[in-house]
């Protein structure tokens, strides 16, 4: 066997590997949650509405994420994915209530790419400073976006006379439609019949499993199916090669001949393409645009991409774990407080996990004192949480509301020790130099 094939063949190893953690961690989770359901007498755990609501709250995060993914995997950094998902926003009501669904999402796609193309412009071939512009078009998107409010909405204009304001657009023409599932959410509602039950993890797997698949909209589908797509484009066709080559070392990458300036603007306007798209998800949430209706789902989105390492996989368990935060605490704050059982079950599993990597260290000689102190400190919150389970009843609807948020900062502490950047990810690049 070759040195190639071998290599080949250990990379596909841990691939596979990999998959079979991932599908053990996901049977994990809902094992665990349904155990908490039963115990808490949580119902809206693992209710369908919850996980339809979670969906519906992950798709604008994920594509935010997906966008922020796509620029600095080329070696631009995006914080300005918010101001381009209000740029979305807008020009998806605009065209909305004139033309329907379809020119809908074409406008928010053209104007979160715009949003995508100044920042290429500033930062790719004038040099400004990545953190800087991504603010700029933070604050530019609501701006521009107040101003045509203002020209094309004001009083007299026929998008007043059809029901806009300032803050708001006319309702749109027409929505996406829904769909059911084959055999699990068309026909006769099984599943909700099963769901009703509570049994032990077989209704939670019904109530997930109906939530996925009962009438959801076709834009959810689109938004799911992009994240499978941008993984087989970044990582399995010469393109992205190329793309990635751009954000890890572009000088490199120029010299075997990659166009870096023209990857990286290809990049950034994709990027901005995604996060109009996710605010054009917003606005047939509410069959409208209304201003300010983004949320800050920009950042989050950020976030979830940097929860991921700047995977697509990783991604969308980021969003997806901020989707259903937010849906829980939409749902119910009693359910809220179950979160407290699960996270301090799931430390405790991770405790376990740990001492048991640690034994084995041990036994081959490769411990050390520094290790002990992640154990130590997820059995402390474990308690911790356990304790707030045990004693706080129900959460006042501030602290619910935050949930989110919190939960935002507590994944990135914790994923913020094995995360891997883009090498190059912000770094000025002009053609030529010698780096």
């Amino acid at each position: 066997m070759s040195a190639t094939t071998a290599v080949s063949t250990a990379a596909e190893a841990r691939r596979v590997r990999r998959y079979h953690l991932a599908l053990i961690g996901v049977a994990l989770v809902i094992l665990t949650l349904s155990l908490v359901r039963v115990i808490a007498g949580t119902p809206d755990l693992t209710s369908s509405g919850t996980v339809a609501a979670a969906l519906g709250l992950a798709v604008p995060i994920g594509l935010a994420g997906l966008g922020g993914l796509w620029a600095e995997r080329a070696g631009v950094v995006n914080i300005g994915l918010e101001g381009m998902m209000v740029l979305g926003t807008w020009f998806a009501g605009w065209a909305g209530y004139q033309w329907g669904a379809t020119a809908a999402l074409i406008a928010g796609l053209i104007g979160g790419a715009l949003g995508g193309l100044i920042h290429a412009v500033a930062t790719v071939t004038f040099g400004v400073d990545h953190i800087i512009s991504g603010v700029a078009i933070n604050l530019l998107g609501p701006g521009v976006t107040r101003f045509l409010s203002e020209v094309l909405y004001r009083e007299g204009t026929p998008a007043a006379q059809a029901g806009a304001g300032i803050t708001t657009s006319p309702t749109l023409a027409s929505n996406p439609p829904r769909v059911s599932l084959p055999l699990l959410s068309s026909g006769p509602d099984w599943l909700g019949s099963l769901e009703a039950q509570r049994w032990f993890l077989l209704s939670d797997v019904a109530g997930i499993l109906r939530g996925l698949t009962h009438q959801v909209s076709v834009m959810v589908i689109l938004a799911v199916a992009m994240v499978p797509l941008s993984y087989f484009v970044l990582w399995r066709t010469a393109f992205g090669l190329r793309l990635r080559s751009c954000g890890e070392n572009p000088w490199a990458a120029e010299s075997l001949g990659v166009n870096v300036y023209l990857m990286k603007y290809i990049a950034t306007m994709i990027s901005g393409a995604f996060a109009g798209l996710g605010g054009v998800f917003l606005v047939f949430v509410t069959t409208k645009y209304v201003e300010g209706q983004t949320g800050g789902r920009g950042f989050i989105g950020l976030a979830a991409m940097i929860f991921g390492n700047w995977r697509p996989g990783g991604l969308a368990v980021g969003a997806s774990l901020f989707g259903y935060a937010d849906g829980l605490q939409l749902r119910s704050s009693q359910a809220v407080t179950g979160l407290f059982l699960f996270g301090a079950l799931l430390l405790l599993v991770y405790a376990g996990t740990r001492i048991r990597a640690l034994l084995t260290q041990d036994a081959a000689g490769h411990g050390g004192p520094g290790r002990y102190t992640a154990i130590a400190l997820s059995a402390l919150a474990a308690v911790v949480f356990l304790w707030l389970w045990l004693t706080v009843d129900d959460l006042p609807n501030e602290f619910v509301y935050i949930t989110p948020h919190v939960l935002t900062l507590l994944v990135l502490s914790v994923a913020s020790q094995r995360l891997r950047m883009p090498k190059a990810d912000g770094v000025r690049y002009r053609r030529g130099e010698q780096h």
